[in-house]
């Protein structure tokens, strides 16, 4: 029996694509295509999913392009067909230049023009998301210091216009305790507020990991999770450095970050570290964590830890003497968590005791509980220290000599920098002669290598690690 025209077009087609492509992708991709019709130049494809449909415009497209231009001529016109909760899914390419004027998609029959959405479905109606946002990580509660002004007007302005910004994605970074969360949050609820009609979902990296691990191998069910992201307007996605190593649900979170970002939807994310030392995520996907705006929570300042203690006792509608608050704000060295886990130990000690809140109290307190590090190693200690151990002036460190003792001198305090103190690497380029954080990754990379090879430099390093920490 002879087969009809469409399947042995097709099967020309997939011939040409088996020699230009590797076997797994072939066999992943594209065994799964079946062919359903070909009227004139039009050929009609159904494709198992749209996550598949999406890979293969993602991955494919021009070599998909160049063997239909061979097998059927130009001028040919290619449908996708996508079975989706039991509606016929399809969506046109012509092998001519498309533009979002001229394409169309077709739904149950129903033309309708193509609004500049490259996977936009017609006739889906909004639907009611749990934003999972908490009330108490407002606007209202974010005291703003030096630490986070930039991210505080950043959230501000994207409250104001999400996704239409310069700041998509809003990458915010910085160590644990100094509010990513409570800055994402706080843009979040300020959105539903300004927008009650636009849907905002916080998730964290790792609830987002569990709900994709559920649907892997289930029938349907990553077209559904993928397309249940995609009709989110601002999505926030908290400690995206746990993707590490996540092949899968990277690849998900690439997908739904281009659909979200090309539609203009507002993407932001935080993370314990940069997109530049991010270890363990798919190239593509740090690219795109730079589109946007990075900015970094750094520790405090004194004047803003006491802001923030005053605003906990506002809150909580409790009176702390001043000068207890500015006792706490001076000796609690650690981030807001500490700080405000702090005043609110102190108050329910004073409360549960019947004892009113004195300096003595406080005292005790941050002397019993709080962690004070009795020598805490700084960026500005390791280049004093570095500084005394080679007797060079510390002006000559953060200049831009080339002399070799002096970057020696400069390469090992970035080195101790990085191994010692928690801070990024562009806190440390800024604070040693305004480098930048290749330079700081440079020093690190070249010291390491010389400790390994150098008994003289294990010896450096030895020393001063010895004298910074004794």
């Amino acid at each position: 029996m002879t087969k009809p025209d469409y399947i042995m077009v097709w099967e020309e087609c997939l011939a040409i694509i088996k020699d230009n492509t590797t076997e797994e992708g072939f066999k992943t991709w594209f065994a799964p295509i079946r062919a359903k019709s070909l009227v004139g130049r039009t050929l009609t494809l159904e494709v198992p999913s749209h996550y598949v449909r999406e890979h293969i415009e993602s991955h494919y497209n021009d070599l998909l392009l160049k063997v239909l231009t061979r097998v059927i001529g130009n001028g040919f016109r290619l449908i996708y067909s996508v079975r989706v909760v039991g509606n016929s899914y399809v969506r046109t390419l012509e092998s001519s230049r498309e533009t979002p004027e001229n394409r169309a998609v077709v739904l149950n029959g129903d033309a309708q023009r193509y609004n500049g959405s490259a996977y936009a479905i017609p006739g889906i109606q909004k639907v009611k998301i749990d934003s999972h946002l908490n009330s108490n990580y407002d606007f209202e509660n974010f005291v703003v210091g030096e630490c986070n002004r930039l991210g505080y007007s950043a959230g501000m302005s994207i409250s104001n216009n999400p996704g239409k910004n310069a700041f998509n994605p809003l990458f915010i970074y910085g160590g644990p305790g100094l509010g990513k969360t409570h800055l994402a949050q706080a843009i979040g609820i300020a959105t539903k507020d300004m927008f009650p009609d636009k849907i905002v979902l916080y998730v964290n990296a790792n609830t987002f990991v569990a709900q994709y691990m559920d649907t892997v191998g289930v029938n349907h069910q990553i077209t559904d999770f993928l397309r249940f992201y995609q009709a989110v307007d601002l999505l926030i996605v908290d400690d995206v450095h746990e993707f590490a190593d996540k092949k899968g649900s990277q690849n998900a979170l690439f997908q739904i970050f281009n659909y979200l970002h090309q539609l203009q939807k507002q993407l932001i994310l935080t993370s314990d570290k940069p997109p530049v030392e991010l270890s363990g995520l798919d190239q593509r996907l740090l690219s795109r964590f730079k589109w946007g705006l990075s900015v970094e929570l750094t520790m405090p300042d004194y004047a803003t830890k006491l802001a923030i203690l005053k605003s906990k006792c506002l809150r909580g509608g409790v009176e702390v003497p001043e000068e207890i608050l500015e006792y706490i704000a001076e000796n609690v060295k650690g981030n807001i968590r500490e700080l405000e886990g702090t005043i609110v130990t102190l108050i329910a000690q004073a409360t549960f005791t019947k004892k009113e809140i004195t300096m003595e109290l406080a005292h005790d307190l941050i002397e019993k509980i709080v962690q004070t590090p009795q020598n805490e190693i700084t960026v500005a200690k390791i280049s004093r220290v570095v500084c005394d151990y080679f007797k060079i002036a510390p002006e000559q460190i953060a200049s831009k000599s080339r002399k070799r003792e002096v970057a020696q001198a400069r390469q090992i305090a970035m080195y101790l920098s990085r191994t010692l103190t928690n801070t990024s690497l562009s806190y440390i380029g800024s604070q040693i002669g305004g480098r930048d954080h290749a330079t700081v990754l440079h020093s690190y990379n070249t010291v390491s290598d010389l400790i390994d090879t150098e008994r003289t430099f294990k010896k450096y390093i030895s020393d001063l690690k010895r004298i910074l920490c004794q």
